[in-house]
């Protein structure tokens, strides 16, 4: 298999036709295993994925300290080609609660700080708010980010789970790479406003939840036993009634799938990648087995006949419950 690459906006190499979220490593979806984390994301730089995608509250910084980890112990080839993508912003207390973002800039360069050190590099690839501080004007903020690519510690600037308006007003007031934003077959919401106005700018987009958190993966059952802290157990999509609409659409989508004799996963993943060559899905995988699955999608064609029967099983807004609890709706412009 050759790693397609795609643009990003981003200058020089081009990023990898999938990223790899490592969220999940460190945090809200259950213990994950530090050996077999750090080798997936040795095996995925293996297979040419560039893209890294953290954060620097996931896991309170213990997300940033395994990919310092593991790209220090990554062939320097390999170490090289990799692109850290961090957002930063959100606080947190000790006991894990969430209470806010902040975007001033003394903080982006705070934030930006800490993250270099515990990710033991000399810049940053893509630097981006994980929600916008409503009370910093973005302008700010991302002037702030500006300033970091202007010292060297940051390459390019990016924005996450902004609204069209939001985009327009930050591209006026520095260059941005990519949107982060959800986008997968049941959180379509972009579509209307969003990705007209980043293709319109020539803004990519880092599409993460592409699976919904593994709603559509084809591997979650409605007997699932969740465990504390993991945000499913929060998450409207996958409560009660919502949960069994949900399965249902999954189980639809399969049947397609197994007609062209691949899994959920990969063709899920293979329809976010048929969206346009200016996204990049990001896979959550946790292990090597979920990243070799989610591999398989790039080798995955889907033709005017698998699209349009893809729509009849899942169409736009057929998912039952929002992405996130209110409270953190609240947060999103999307």
């Amino acid at each position: 298999m050759t790693m397609r690459t795609r643009s990003l906006g981003i200058t020089g190499p081009r990023v990898s036709a999938l990223g790899l979220g490592c969220m999940g490593m460190s945090a809200l979806y259950g213990e994950a295993d530090r050996a077999e984390s750090i080798a997936t994301i040795h095996a995925a730089l293996e297979a040419g994925v560039t893209l890294l995608d953290t954060g620097d509250f996931y896991g309170m910084g213990h997300n940033e300290m395994l990919i310092g980890e593991a790209l220090r112990a990554a062939p320097a080839a390999r170490r090289e080609q990799a692109l850290v993508s961090v957002k930063f912003g959100a606080l947190r207390g000790p006991d894990g609660s969430w209470s806010g973002y902040d975007g001033r800039p003394a903080a982006v360069k705070n934030f930006a700080a800490y993250s270099l050190q515990r990710l033991g590099v000399d810049h940053i690839d893509v630097y981006r708010i994980a929600r916008l501080d409503p009370d910093v004007p973005v302008e700010e903020t991302v002037g702030a980010i500006a300033d970091l690519v202007e010292k060297g510690y940051v390459r390019h600037i990016g924005l996450s789970e902004v609204g069209a308006g939001t985009v327009r007003r930050a591209a006026a007031t520095a260059p941005i790479a990519d949107l982060q934003i959800e986008y997968s077959l049941i959180s379509r919401g972009i579509e209307a406003e969003i990705l007209p106005a980043v293709r319109e700018l020539g803004i990519g987009v880092t599409a993460y939840g592409v699976l919904s958190r593994g709603l559509i993966s084809g591997h979650f059952t409605a007997d699932r036993q969740l465990g504390a802290g993991d945000f499913r157990a929060m998450s409207p999509r996958f409560q009660g009634d919502n949960l069994t609409h949900n399965l249902a659409l999954v189980e639809a989508l399969r049947k397609i799938a197994e007609q062209k004799g691949v899994t959920v996963a990969q063709i899920a993943i293979a329809w976010v990648l048929s969206r346009g060559t200016d996204i990049v899905p990001l896979v959550g995988a946790r292990r090597r087995d979920r990243l070799t699955e989610a591999l398989g999608a790039l080798d995955v064609t889907l033709d005017a006949a698998d699209l349009a029967a893809i729509e009849q099983a899942v169409p736009a807004g057929a998912a039952a419950g929002d992405r996130y609890p209110a409270a953190q709706m609240a947060h999103l412009e999307a």
